[in-house]
């Protein structure tokens, strides 16, 4: 038995083609083979090669990929694999493929879960190896068509009397094989090659015709069939329009869920319930915040869900004690009653006491029916797959293996049935996968390898955060070609998505330009201004010098410390700082004395000290230490990088015209133009392999400082970007026009990173102003507090732009409501990113049953989402 694959790509010099082939066998057994292909002229690419038949395990069906390489065997590019390449074979029979290299479908999204819960599409699809009849000569057609809709099939009809004659009452159906792959073979016995024909629509109904496919006939090429042979012909997709695909949704952390039920803290059983209002306002999305375990000292700063303990753990404040069990002592679940109204009825998340309360009780409910959980299949089956990461969690958490498994369990089969509920009701879930790890986390001590432990992850600094961001986490230690450690970042990250996809329809990957560059700070720096990104390209002094910059080591890489500057900095604490904090140098300068040379020296020399002249020495001194052209490459000595945003500090103004001139030239091409590319091509491959077999709609955190590449390539990843209309992403505008946003885009009106619609309005009056008039195009002064009315105004705006997904955080859906909204907006904001110490304590002001009541505000937003044709009926 003979296979024979042709395909047409054009590689540059140095590329190959290459064929991975699964023969898999009927007992289970699969046999991979790696083919090399060979080319004639670097564009059509040929490869014959038999299949060796074995009694032992007899061949049911075969499964292949192309990819290519370099010269050297590293893998540069492969086809998108979602939808497998899967088809039954003959042994009998020899089988030729003509294809076509698969890039990501401009129609990826209809391929994902999201996609298929909103139009009760059945999930967890594969592509069958089903049996087709074969003929002495046949004909295999396979086409592509997730345009269709439920109640619509494809067929084909051609110019072959066998193929209909293109009489439309004598076209040929097709049969569905899974993924919304459709396949068909015809006798081709006495045919003469070449035959032209199209795909179509068929109503099921009706049998009657919906549509052809647009474009030229496809043809059968003039090749010749031989005895025996099976011609495959793979078609790609359905040459139709889609409807568009929109939805609505809204954006809540499980946090701040309320109900009467819980226990002072949202939980997997209010998500349930909050599904029944995300479905009576016509809304098919929720979009959460991160849900792992972030546990670290049982405090109130474990709160924050960007800092998980855990890549897979769930956070155990998030399982509905009801749901869990009841506890057989009358006397203790009396007193847990009382514990949890005294929770229920703060206005905030009071996180150590629910952390207390929840502890407690499910001590008690393990030791009571513990044991009988752990003996069900259900349970036993859940800790046997997720046995990789279970026993280290446990070892972190010092808690007995059985009881960490119990609480896991639990919290997986709540979440689990809570999206169940929702797919049944066309809602999906939308996840947050969080870019950082706790430094101290259960991945970081069990994949040492896997991290940069020396550096700190964090955000650039920008305008508008001068400082950046120190995440403190440890950056990513990206592989490499030929890199040949045991476990890899990518197939870490793979897992967690997989594991996510038990939940969530979509995932926001946050913080996406993760992927193309991290930046990192050394592990001496407490605010982001000393930090670089990796990988990067730094600078030799040859190349500093090309720009016209005489490199000069010590001004360019040490503090500028002269008296000038500590008058400026430091003001009537000058001369103290002098003789405290410097050391004299010639020339009237000044060095920092060595106990106080880094940023995490000064802040441990002044800890405990919160009085206003402590902290503006200390400020001050963390400022001089910044006060730097240039920081030196950690992993390559006397190699440079420009110090982002030092055209703002002192020691730029220490230089002369030209070499200002030149710096300038320097830090442009630096951080505009020399990374470019090659980030681009890093982030294409870490996220095409992080996502490759992923059925969730992925979704970018896109916002704030991107390398020029970002848009480019979400784009060719069919990723969908971030729309804010407050942060526009085009140079030079103050706001986005949302009728320019992309249709491959989330568009929202806040983040929790920022201020709530209410709040902005009310905390900026300049701005408000401008946004009245030029945004909403109204006349006169701007209200103070922002009227319902207008509120729902802008939320129209937002739901009739263009954007594939608008989702709303709740409290902006709740502006729309003078007497259902909060009084005070200051009460809405879930985090400040400038306030490193912010309380994660937001919670919902009404429960989800009085929201379910609230039939005028419902029907309003129903009404609001069908006329923007996000609607998407059961």
């Amino acid at each position: 038995m003979k296979l024979k694959f042709r395909i047409k790509y054009a590689t540059s010099w140095g590329e190959r083609l290459c064929v991975v082939l699964n023969c898999c066998s009927k007992d289970g057994t699969v046999r991979q083979h790696h083919l090399e292909m060979k080319t004639d002229d670097g564009e059509w690419w040929l490869l014959e090669t038999s299949v060796l038949e074995s009694r032992q395990h007899p061949l049911s069906h075969i499964v292949y990929a192309y990819h290519v390489e370099d010269s050297k065997g590293c893998v540069q590019r492969r086809e998108w694999n979602l939808v497998a390449r899967c088809y039954h074979f003959d042994t009998a029979k020899d089988y030729e493929f003509c294809d076509q290299w698969r890039d990501r479908p401009l129609l990826y999204h209809l391929y994902t879960d999201a996609c298929a819960v909103t139009r009760h599409e059945p999930l967890c699809q594969e592509v069958e190896a089903r049996v087709f009849p074969l003929y002495r000569k046949t004909l295999m057609f396979r086409v592509s068509a997730p345009q269709l809709r439920l109640g619509q099939s494809v067929a084909l009809c051609g110019s072959h009397p066998s193929m209909g004659s293109w009489n439309p009452s004598r076209f040929l159906r097709m049969e569905y094989v899974g993924q919304h792959e459709w396949m068909l073979t015809i006798n081709a016995v006495g045919m003469f090659l070449p035959l032209e024909y199209k795909y179509i629509v068929v109503d099921d109904a009706t049998n009657s015709i919906v549509s052809w496919e647009e474009g030229d006939n496809r043809q059968v090429e003039q090749t010749e069939l031989v005895d025996g042979q099976v011609y495959v012909m793979y078609g790609e997709q359905l040459r139709l329009p889609e409807k568009l695909w929109r939805a609505a949704g809204v954006a809540i952390p499980v946090a701040a869920l309320r109900s009467e039920h819980s226990y002072g803290v949202g939980d997997f059983g209010d998500l349930k319930h909050f599904m029944d209002w995300v479905a009576r306002t016509g809304m098919n999305v929720v979009q959460l915040l991160p849900i792992f375990d972030t546990t670290t000292n049982h405090h109130a700063p474990d709160a924050c869900p960007y800092k998980p303990i855990s890549g897979f753990a769930l956070h155990p404040h998030y399982i509905d004690l009801d749901a869990a069990g009841t506890l057989r002592s009358k006397t203790a679940m009396t007193q847990f009653m009382r514990r949890r109204q005294e929770l229920n009825a703060q206005a905030t998340v009071d996180y150590e006491a629910v952390d207390c309360v929840k502890t407690d009780y499910l001590r008690q409910l393990f030791a009571e029916q513990g044991k009988r959980t752990l003996s069900t299949a259900s349970c036993q089956a859940f800790v046997a797959s997720a046995s990789e990461w279970l026993k280290p969690y446990a070892d972190y958490r010092g808690e007995p293996y059985d009881y960490v498994c119990y609480v896991q369990y639990l919290l997986h089969s709540q979440l689990k049935a809570a999206a169940d509920y929702g797919r049944a009701k066309g809602v999906v879930l939308k996840g947050d996968l969080p870019l950082g790890m706790h430094r101290e986390s259960v991945d970081v001590r069990q994949y040492p390898e896997l991290f940069r432990l020396d550096g700190q992850m964090g955000v650039s600094p920008d305008h508008s955060t001068t400082k950046g961001q120190n995440w403190q986490s440890p950056t990513y230690q990206w592989t490499t070609d030929g890199d040949s450690r045991q476990h890899h970042i990518e197939e870490w990250l793979q897992k967690r998505l997989r594991h996510l996809t038990q939940y969530f329809g979509a995932i926001k990957l946050d913080h996406i330009v993760g992927y193309f560059c991290q930046w990192e700070l050394p592990d001496d720096a407490v605010d982001a201004r000393l930090g670089h990104y990796i990988p990067s390209l730094p600078l030799t002094v040859d190349e500093i010098e090309y720009f016209g910059l005489h490199f000069r080591h010590d001004l360019f890489t040490r503090p500028f410390i002269n008296d000038h500057i500590i008058g400026q900095t430091f003001g009537i604490h000058a001369d103290y700082v002098r003789e405290h904090y410097l050391n004299a140098l010639a020339y009237q300068l000044y060095e920092l004395k060595p106990e106080f040379n880094t940023q995490r020296k000064v802040v441990q020399a002044f800890c405990g000290r919160n009085d206003e002249n402590s902290l503006w020495i200390r400020d001050g001194l963390l400022r001089l230490i910044a006060n730097v052209l240039f920081v030196e490459d950690h992993d390559q000595k006397e190699m440079y990088h420009p110090r982002m945003q030092a055209v703002e500090e002192p020691v730029f103004d220490a230089l002369n015209a030209d070499e200002k001139e030149a710096y300038l030239r320097l830090y442009y091409n630096y951080f505009r133009q020399r990374h470019s590319f090659y980030w681009g091509q890093l982030a294409t491959r870490r996220l095409a392999e992080l996502s490759d077999h992923c059925r969730m709609l992925v979704c970018g955190d896109d916002l704030g400082q991107q390398p020029e590449s970002v848009s480019s390539v979400l784009d060719t990843l069919r990723f969908l970007s971030l729309e804010v209309q407050q942060m526009p992403k085009q140079h030079g505008l103050e706001f986005a026009h949302l009728e320019a946003n992309p249709y491959r885009s989330v568009a929202t009106i806040s983040t929790p990173d920022m201020a709530p619609l209410r709040l902005w309005w009310q905390d900026n009056p300049e701005r408000r102003q401008r946004y009245y008039i030029t945004m909403l195009q109204k006349e006169g002064r701007a209200p103070e507090q922002l009227p319902a009315f207008l509120a729902e105004e802008i939320i129209a705006r937002h739901l009739y732009c263009p954007s594939m997904l608008c989702i709303l955080q709740l409290q902006d859906w709740l502006a729309m409501d003078g007497e259902l909204r909060r009084s005070r907006p200051q009460d809405e904001r879930i985090n400040t990113l400038s306030d490193p110490s912010h309380c994660w304590n937001y919670r919902m002001h009404i429960t989800i049953d009085q929201l379910l009541q609230a039939d005028r505000l419902n029907d309003k937003i129903l009404t609001m989402v069908k006329r923007s044709h996000r609607y998407n009926p059961e």
